[in-house]
């Protein structure tokens, strides 16, 4: 490869030519909003407005606002009209919009509602605007080129209020970003007088919560606010505002939060009524029309909507959270500020330009006043005037003659020159110079504005006053206590409902509702499977899984997935961790670890073990010693109080006890008690509640524990009752 065409170069040397001044760029030409409260392509658009006479005069077409906001931002006509939609009254992204619309601007709350064409729309700056461009034309703000050096624009807006804090703004640069939620207008107004008029004052009394132009509802947490408010960084929760239509079963979401879109809600709620998350939703459609958002949420008549809205919250972004990182421009220097930096450096900023304005009033009228000097002068002799301008034989000597006339300077003189002939009369004159100790005395104030901070205070103070009132508005978003609101736990998400389990000697499961069981028709199973056991137990209820190596293994019943009596189920080693021969022998689905377990072995000993010993509050999965392995298992059962129970030997002697007879155990693997007595050598071969066998004469076998049972009298034995018993 021929290298001579290649120059050799640090990559931190390439990093600092290429990537940094790009980077730069971004940072402080487009993506953190600088301390008016814009970011530059927001400032350019609407200066661009002010410039066509927008503030006051008629609307005008979106198109012909985008053409000329292209002579101060070069980036294209169609970013340049994604801003100007947000800035408008009709897309509701801000509090308080700067620009008047007319036409569809879509809306901040929904992603597919997209706006018209720039030739179909009209706009002009709304009334508020005014504030941010108020004595723009006194020198309040530096100008500085445009990108082609044709024209000036103004480096920032000298708003009136802090717009900074009034509008929502977010963006992202390179390796930093900025998220400024929203505060109400009246409520900033004040907590910014407070400030400056005590700057120990608690915002939070002032401030108390973001307000967003969607509504909704704001979480307050006063902790969590008070480091928003001090480090810039932090973030709260907002929730949707619903009612609820009872007549028609009917949940309408009429405002959603800032954060997310009808759509992103919608598809959301669709997803959860089809995996059956919340059963008691029906249906979720878009009713969003001219008069607003709604959308409505169809549940059963029998279900409690504000249950319903609970989980919602903690399921979609119904509820959401607004990260803060308040990092703004100042100086061109990115900081991360708190509302009370923000307000420091806006009050600065304020307080130089009315200090500005106040020069430039200055300047003003210390021009006329100049003016209105010379002028007084001739009031010692018109006639002198007169006579010095009709005398003069040449135009060019006008000027220098009235200055040696009268001691004038030249500006003096040519104001004095171009006054109508008509004019040069004492009346005139003495109503023009009349003006002359007002201008003086305007000029003195102006100067003690300038040199007394606590007057540039008042004035910001009272400009406030006057915003608030002429713009400010009652809050959109509801103010919340956090202790007010209901959490919403992982378990009160589950949906729970009756179900029955069926557990199959293959080691398949099967969880099917009991509304889809009552139309089902015959249970599935693979060929040569049956049947192990059955139980009918709610959907949030603990499952206990038994096994044949003295296992017990744990799940929740509504880990298991609903399916329908024509399906096989799930296959149990795919769920838990099986060893190798090992299979689960019985089930139990326990609500509140009440009753008891039976455990009867081939020696005739029957352990009874409280339910509550298989309690774990670690959420254990799996127990080992469920029960004892020192004779062979017959039977497993679980009593929810004492009942008659029939053991059958080998010998086809039958023993009738109640298990009141045997003492509870806490340890698992308790060896049991003897029931029945071995005899020629028998073991214990069935064990059933009397309530599922029949027999003739149940009260013929029963006896005291332990016994050796009565034979089978032969009328059972015909009736087929042996068979009745198996493990």
């Amino acid at each position: 490869m021929d290298m001579s065409n290649y120059t050799e170069q640090k990559i931190v040397d390439t990093l600092k030519t290429n990537y940094m001044p790009y980077a730069m760029s971004v940072i402080v030409s487009r993506a953190i909003p600088e301390i008016d409260g814009l970011k530059p392509s927001h400032r350019k658009l609407l200066y661009t407005m002010y410039r066509m006479g927008l503030l006051k005069g008629a609307k005008t077409k979106s198109a012909n606002v985008v053409g000329q906001t292209m002579k101060l931002n070069p980036h294209g006509d169609m970013a340049i009209y994604e801003t100007l939609v947000r800035l408008t009254t009709g897309n509701m992204a801000l509090l308080h919009p700067l620009v008047e619309s007319k036409g569809n601007f879509g809306r901040v709350y929904s992603r597919d509602m997209k706006y018209a064409a720039p030739r179909y729309t009209e706009v002009k700056l709304a009334d508020i605007a005014e504030a941010l461009f108020r004595d723009i034309d006194k020198d309040t703000v530096d100008f500085v080129d445009n990108y082609d050096g044709t024209m000036k624009e103004p480096v920032l807006l000298p708003t009136v209020f802090p717009n900074i804090l009034v509008n929502p703004n977010q963006g992202i640069a390179v390796g930093m970003a900025s998220s400024i939620c929203s505060f109400n207008l009246r409520e900033v107004c004040e907590a910014t007088i407070a400030y400056i008029q005590n700057d120990n004052a608690d915002l939070l009394d002032y401030l108390k919560a973001p307000d967003f132009p969607t509504g909704g509802q704001v979480l307050v947490n006063r902790e969590e606010l008070s480091k928003i408010y001090e480090t810039g960084r932090g973030s709260f929760r907002i929730r949707a505002r619903y009612r609820y239509d009872k007549k028609n079963s009917c949940i309408e979401i009429y405002e959603i939060p800032y954060t997310t879109t009808s759509e992103a809600v919608i598809e959301s709620i669709a997803e959860i009524i089809k995996n059956g998350r919340i059963k008691d939703i029906i249906d979720v459609r878009d009713e969003t029309d001219l008069d607003g958002l709604t959308i409505a949420i169809d549940i059963r008549r029998s279900a409690d909507p504000d249950e319903i809205m609970n989980k919602l919250f903690r399921l979609t972004t119904l509820e959401d959270s607004f990260n803060c990182n308040f990092n703004v421009l100042i100086d061109q220097k990115p900081m991360v500020l708190g509302v009370y930096g923000i307000l420091d450096h806006w009050i600065q900023f304020r307080m130089n330009c009315i200090r500005r304005r106040c020069q430039f009033e200055i300047n003003r009228k210390s021009q006329r006043l100049h003016l209105l000097t010379g002028l007084s002068r001739i009031l010692l002799d018109i006639d002198k005037a007169i006579a010095i301008i009709r005398k003069t034989e040449k135009d060019a000597d006008v000027i220098p003659n009235l200055m040696k006339g009268f001691q004038i300077d030249r500006e003096q003189a040519e104001f004095i020159a171009e006054i109508k002939l008509r004019n040069l009369n004492r009346e005139y004159i003495l109503r023009q110079t009349s003006d002359i100790e007002r201008l003086k005395g305007e000029i003195e104030d102006l100067k003690d504005i300038i040199s007394r901070e606590e007057r540039v205070l008042d004035i910001i103070c009272r400009e406030l006053r006057e915003i608030a009132d002429t713009y400010g508005a009652d809050r959109k978003s509801e103010i919340i206590s956090e202790d007010e609101v209901e959490r919403i736990t992982e378990e009160k998400l589950i949906e729970d409902y009756n179900v029955k389990l069926f557990l199959t000697r293959e080691g398949y499961i099967k969880k099917i509702p009991l509304v889809s069981l009552r139309s089902s028709g015959e249970q599935k199973l693979k060929e040569e499977d049956a049947i192990l056991a059955e139980t009918e137990a709610r959907n949030k209820a603990e499952l206990l899984l038994f096994s044949n190596r003295a296992v017990v293994y744990k799940m929740k019943v509504h880990e298991l997935p609903d399916c329908k009596a024509s399906m096989l189920g799930e296959y149990l080693p795919n769920i838990i961790e099986l060893e190798p021969g090992e299979r689960i022998i019985y089930m139990h689905a326990a609500d509140d670890y009440s009753g008891y377990m039976l455990f009867a072995f081939e020696n005739g000993k029957v352990a009874k073990i409280t339910l509550e010993s298989y309690a774990t509050k670690l959420n254990r999965r799996k127990l080992t010693k469920a029960y004892s392995q020192l004779s062979p298992l017959v039977a497993i059962r679980y009593v929810a109080e004492d009942q008659d129970f029939a053991a059958l030997s080998s010998i086809d002697k039958l023993l009738v006890f109640n298990t009141s007879e045997i003492n509870p155990k806490t340890t698992r693997d308790s060896q049991g008690v003897q029931v029945l007595k071995s005899k020629k050598g028998s073991v214990l071969v069935g064990f059933k509640p009397l309530s599922e066998i029949s027999l003739t004469d149940p009260d013929y076998y029963r006896a005291k524990i332990p016994a050796i049972g009565c034979y089978l009298k032969d009328k059972d034995k015909e009736d087929g009752q042996v068979s009745m018993f198996g493990a």
